[in-house]
């Protein structure tokens, strides 16, 4: 490998750029290349089936624009463009979009396929950049503008006499930024002069990266210059379509946003030659997390995912932006902590914005769920662990309970090296708190408060109940100031190692009258050991009861 093989890419002259000081305040016009170059680039091409049924995600996704072949390349482009017409599968505000060569035979070849259409965008390109027109074309500058000038006034002469009621044209130097970029308006100029665009009736002026050759800044730069040097802008919509070589092609549209691009060529997730095109879905989502309508309907993404592998036989990668199978998984404990925190501070407060980290969307937005976010493996926290026990099961562990639940499921995980799902969790957690071996069992449970006037301070209460302890039956009393007291006074006669309650809590699991409610206690020994015990019932009193046994045994048993 030599790096000395390759020159740097030559930087626009643009000292009063003012592209890095705008904002992006709206969504572009988009237009979906899917059926055409997102078509061309795939290893088996969709057929009339398949391609009907993407036509149909896209109208359903509210594209307005949507280029739907080469028609005169061939006879199946021809036929499903002609399936559209036919069969009145345009919404009145939809623009079909077909492209072709500067050619005279294709030209009438692709105006036949468009006969009888409301309004229909006719694209037409030709290569114009330094390379190909030494390596590939061999003609000279003025030699490329008379392709594409002969072409245009082609399509304007075919456009009177077609049974098309509206014809917009585009015109696209191919490999835009392989072209010098004075020659690239000079061809531009004479195509507008050709046509004759006015502000009512606009000329689209597509600048394609067909490869992405610079940094996104530079592409921003030459349409900046561009926007600025081209005459009646007024009359001309800016278009832009990027590809991805340099893994920039997301950011290169943005930044051509900034610098005045009006329309975005592109399309879902990215599919078309080498790395792809434009990710037209990834700038969407963009704009719909900094606040602005994309104007697309893209709340359904599980939908838009089964549509597109079913008709692409692509698979969307599982950490595509928002898209991805693992976007919203967290395996990081600290990043499940976080994760559960701001959820937690966000369902407290209605009506605000959107901030929770490492989730820059709500997934619920575009059709996900909460239970995805978090996944336990042997990279996970406490905090996640923790998370998933209260969102799928409704525990609301004590914060000090967090580290010795998290170092039971990472036990697991560390000797499986697998990654746990939330019933395996909870089927871990369920075990190890309530289905215990059990050296003392409660059989029987009675309190009684001696005096009910509860204005009075230092109510006692008296507890008597049934124990099975090492297996033998035991009868217990004890009198205190509450049930849980009162009990351990009682159980003191056994032979149970002596501690200390350090830690209390409890909150009801689902409303009404039947609610079950949870009880937490924490136990600390003569050793300085803390160990949590969690009891549930109906009865709060019991739940109590039923968490300081479950303590008990865990302290025991180890």
């Amino acid at each position: 490998m030599s790096f000395k093989n390759y020159k740097k890419y030559e930087p626009v002259k643009l000292d009063d750029r003012r592209w890095p000081s705008n904002t992006i305040k709206k969504a572009p016009i988009w237009c979906s290349v899917d059926l055409r170059d997102g078509n061309q680039s795939l290893p088996i091409p969709m057929n009339v089936e398949k391609k009907t049924k993407m036509f149909y995600l896209l109208k359903e996704m509210g594209f307005k624009e949507i280029e739907v072949g080469f028609p005169s390349a061939s006879k199946a482009e021809f036929d499903f463009t002609r399936k559209l017409i036919e069969e009145n599968m345009l919404d009145d505000d939809m623009t079909i979009q077909v492209l072709t060569q500067a050619r005279e035979e294709l030209i009438k070849k692709t105006f036949e396929a468009i006969d009888g259409c409301k309004r229909a965008i006719v694209h037409v390109y030709n290569s114009t950049s330094t390379l190909q027109r030494e390596v590939v074309f061999k003609k000279d500058k003025e030699a490329i503008i008379d392709i594409a000038v002969n072409g245009v006034k082609l399509i304007k002469e075919c456009a009177k006499k077609s049974n098309v009621k509206e014809i917009i044209l585009e015109y696209s130097p191919e490999s835009f930024t392989g072209t010098e970029l004075d020659y690239a308006l000079e061809i531009c100029e004479a195509v507008i002069e050709a046509w004759e665009p006015t502000e009512e009736n606009k000329i689209i002026i597509n600048l394609p990266a067909t490869v992405e050759m610079s940094m996104p800044n530079v592409y921003a730069d030459q349409i900046e210059w561009f926007c600025r040097n081209i005459s009646c802008r007024e009359s001309v919509i800016i278009s832009v379509h990027t590809h991805n070589d340099r893994g920039t092609g997301v950011a290169a549209t943005e930044l051509a946003m900034l610098a005045g691009a009006d329309r975005v060529e592109g399309t879902l997730f990215g599919n078309g030659e080498r790395t792809g095109n434009l990710d037209m879905l990834t700038v969407a989502m963009n704009l719909y997390s900094q606040g602005i309508d994309p104007e697309l309907n893209i709340d359904n993404i599980n939908h838009i995912i089964t549509v597109y592998e079913e008709c692409t036989l692509l698979k969307v990668h599982e950490r595509h932006p928002y898209a991805g199978e693992l976007v919203y998984t967290a395996f990081s404990g600290s990043h499940q902590d976080a994760i559960k925190k701001g959820l937690d501070v966000y369902n407290q407060n209605e009506n605000k914005y959107w901030e929770v980290p490492y989730l820059p969307i709500n997934p619920s937005d575009i059709g996900r769920e909460y239970e995805a976010i978090i996944r336990i493996n042997s990279q996970s926290g406490k905090g996640g662990i923790a998370y998933i026990l209260q969102a799928e099961y409704g525990y609301k562990l004590p914060k000090k309970m967090h580290p010795e639940v998290g170092k039971l499921i990472q036990g697991v995980t560390d000797r499986t090296g697998k990654e746990l799902n939330p019933q395996e969790i909870y089927d871990i957690f369920n075990k190890e708190y309530f289905e215990q071996d059990s050296i003392l069992s409660l059989n029987r449970f009675e309190s009684i408060i001696e005096d009910k006037d509860t204005k009075k301070k230092d109510v006692k209460v008296t507890v008597s109940a049934e124990v099975t302890f090492r297996g033998e039956t035991k009868q217990v009393k004890g009198i205190g100031n509450g049930p849980i007291a009162a009990f351990v006074k009682g159980i003191r006669e056994l032979d149970i190692e002596p501690f200390k309650l350090v830690e209390y809590e409890e909150h009801s699991m689902n409303g009404g009258a039947d609610a079950q409610a949870v009880a937490y206690i924490g136990l600390i020994n003569e050793k300085d050991e803390v160990k949590f015990g969690i009891g549930k019932d109906s009865n709060i009193n019991l739940a109590s009861i039923r968490a300081l046994i479950s303590a008990i045994n865990r302290h025991m048993k180890n």
